[in-house]
């Protein structure tokens, strides 16, 4: 069984103002269950995990709970808060009430909006963690390097809190051996807490788009895989914003060449084992 950890659906109308860049062009269209039904029988996908598309407000978690509701595929959603909000568990409660809100397995901060690397210290927003944790949610974290000490803290501080490293912790591949060696202690600081998984996503879009190679990747891969081990690691596809780089098969195919060799229990664990487990999706 392969699990996708890590995709987006979205109208392009419905509020997604960084579209508007001018290199996303590429993507500034919409996304919707039907585009990816196609893509996930291509590449043999069984089962994904919707994550909110950084349109950072409530309103979008009917859409993603509705989206998922009318899709077999979609096992689970990560809905958009805000961490800091005092009314935090009230609007928990509120997403559980929506059509589809059965399927509610995470929520997703854009933490890497915020100008501060220790936002994540913040007393409201380590109250809001506490409350993420108490509901039985997992916690995404989409962050920039700067800000994965931050991580760190936040999971020894909340250790009953399962946080998901998106994109690896978006180190920049672009940079090579430079970018490999800014990144190397920050997520060896954050692999060494036990309720941290990362996820194997967005590495194609932290290279060069039009010019990456499997062997840019794999330095990074294999430095996760020696950190977090394989039962700690899922893959993602983080389509369609893999479309600025790559398309879902070569994105698939990418991690697969990437990885170092690994037992078949291994694979099974990045491939569907640990996010079936993270994200608490059953059989």
């Amino acid at each position: 069984m392969i699990v996708d950890a890590h995709h987006h659906l979205w109208r392009v109308e419905d509020g997604y103002r960084w579209l508007d860049s001018p290199d996303l062009a590429p993507i500034r269209r919409s996304f919707l269950p039907d585009d990816l039904r196609p893509e996930l029988t291509a590449a043999g996908v069984d089962r994904t995990i919707l994550v909110e598309g950084g349109r950072c407000d409530t309103a979008e978690a009917a859409l993603l709970l509705g989206y998922a509701r009318g899709s077999d595929p979609i096992a689970g959603v990560v809905a958009w808060a805000d961490p800091a909000d005092p009314a935090l568990a009230d609007t928990i409660a509120g997403y559980r009430r929506l059509p589809g809100g059965e399927l509610l397995v995470g929520l997703r901060p854009q933490v890497q909006a915020e100008p501060d690397p220790d936002y994540l210290d913040r007393p409201l927003v380590r109250r809001g963690l506490r409350t993420i944790a108490d509901a039985g949610l997992a916690l995404d974290v989409v962050v920039r390097v700067d800000q994965l000490a931050a991580v760190a803290r936040a999971a020894r501080d909340v250790p009953d809190l399962r946080i998901v490293l998106d994109h690896l912790g978006k180190p920049q591949i672009r940079d090579g051996l430079a970018g490999l060696a800014a990144w190397a202690g920050p997520i060896s600081a954050v692999a060494a807490e036990p309720n941290v998984t990362a996820k194997l996503s967005g590495l194609v879009t932290e290279a060069v788009w039009d010019r990456w190679q499997v062997a840019d990747l794999r330095p990074f891969v294999t430095k996760a895989v020696a950190r977090f081990g394989a039962q700690r690691l899922m893959f993602g596809s983080d389509w369609p914003v893999c479309r600025l780089a790559a398309d879902y098969p070569a994105v698939l195919s990418a991690l697969r060449e990437a990885l170092p060799p690994l037992t078949p229990e291994e694979r099974a664990a990045v491939f569907g084992d640990t996010a079936t487990r993270t994200y608490r999706l059953g059989r």
